[in-house]
């Protein structure tokens, strides 16, 4: 800070380290094109001086806000459930951002409305790139934006054809080692939970299913659900209202796992004795059931920061791979 206790100026960064005003402005927005030798001299005089950069003015000359809209296209009820799919997307998305020093703008909408605030929000360039974490049906609002020149990367392969990158896990790779575990394990009526078919990891995850029960002699008994414990719950009674001796179950979510084992449990199957359940997710509730859920593992937290990590490249100009896919696995406990 100056003696008389005047808020230090570009100028007097620039008499301080001996360069031109615009050699400052450059090396304070981040431009590479500076010798590493007068970046050095101007940030020791950034620091000396006590100069904070004014962000409204950097924005104007960068075209950047230095903010990330991460859009949850889910209920408030969904987002905020006991599902930790959200939470853990977010805190992966804000650990790379937070590294990166972006500030996580948070938009969640479920409405028409709500999308058309998101689409005039993110097209005024309020934000540098959006983020979606999960899509529902051919979402038209990704590929809307992309064609606008905003950034954008989605959580979950595109339903239809789109030109936005994307980032997913291998939800038939993982499904169809669950599968091949119960099928190796002698089960011979197995049906599935599946998700909800307007959502690519419901219908990967079903796909995965019946790609694996071809060519064996078990045929496909299928009920859905919408990742939630209630639904879970409620298809487990309907299998086996229409199946009652299958004998293992595969379900495309945790949480509902959990509600078709306590279906099990009030009409008296045992499992894995009469019943082998196998989930998909691996949250940590599951090493705590009981018995411990067998499960297929996909990184969520590291979903949330891959996601991330491909915004920030688009953002910065780079090239980005048109799909990352991160793998899963199964991890085999008590209850198959």
């Amino acid at each position: 800070m100056s003696e008389r206790g005047e808020r230090p100026t570009l100028e007097a960064v620039a008499r301080l380290a001996g360069v031109s005003r615009a050699t400052v402005s450059r090396v304070v927005n981040g431009s590479p094109k500076v010798a590493e030798p007068i970046r050095a001299a101007v940030r020791r005089a950034v620091e000396e001086l006590g100069y904070i950069p004014n962000a409204a003015a950097r924005s104007l000359v960068t075209q950047r806000t230095d903010s990330i809209a991460l859009v949850l296209p889910e209920s408030a009820s969904r987002v905020f459930s006991d599902d930790p799919f959200f939470p853990s997307i977010i805190h992966g998305v804000s650990q790379e951002l937070d590294a990166a020093n972006k500030q996580l703008v948070l938009m969640m909408t479920n409405t028409v409305g709500g999308y058309e605030r998101v689409e005039r929000y993110t097209t005024a360039r309020h934000v540098d790139g959006v983020l979606f974490a999960s899509t529902h049906g051919v979402d038209p609002l990704p590929g809307q934006l992309h064609r606008l020149g905003v950034p954008v990367v989605v959580s979950g392969r595109p339903l239809g054809r789109s030109p936005v990158p994307y980032v997913d896990v291998d939800h038939i790779g993982g499904v169809r080692q669950a599968v091949r575990h119960l099928l190796d394990s002698g089960r011979s009526r197995i049906a599935t939970i599946a998700g909800p078919q307007d959502m690519v990891a419901g219908i990967d995850r079903l796909a995965g299913y019946r790609a694996e029960l071809q060519g064996s002699d078990r045929r496909s008994i299928v009920a859905v659900g919408d990742f939630t414990r209630e639904s879970g719950a409620t298809a487990m009674r309907q299998l086996l209202e229409d199946d009652p001796l299958l004998d293992a179950v595969f379900v495309a979510s945790d949480l509902m796992a959990h509600g078709a084992i306590t279906t099990l449990r009030e009409l008296g199957r045992r499992i894995p004795d009469d019943v082998a359940v196998v989930g998909f997710d691996d949250f940590d509730i599951s090493r705590f059931t009981d018995p411990p859920l067998t499960t297929v593992r996909q990184p969520i937290l590291e979903l949330g920061r891959e996601l991330a990590r491909q915004l920030l490249r688009v953002v910065a100009g780079e090239d980005v791979p048109s799909s990352v896919v991160l793998p899963t696995e199964l991890v085999v406990r008590a209850s198959a």
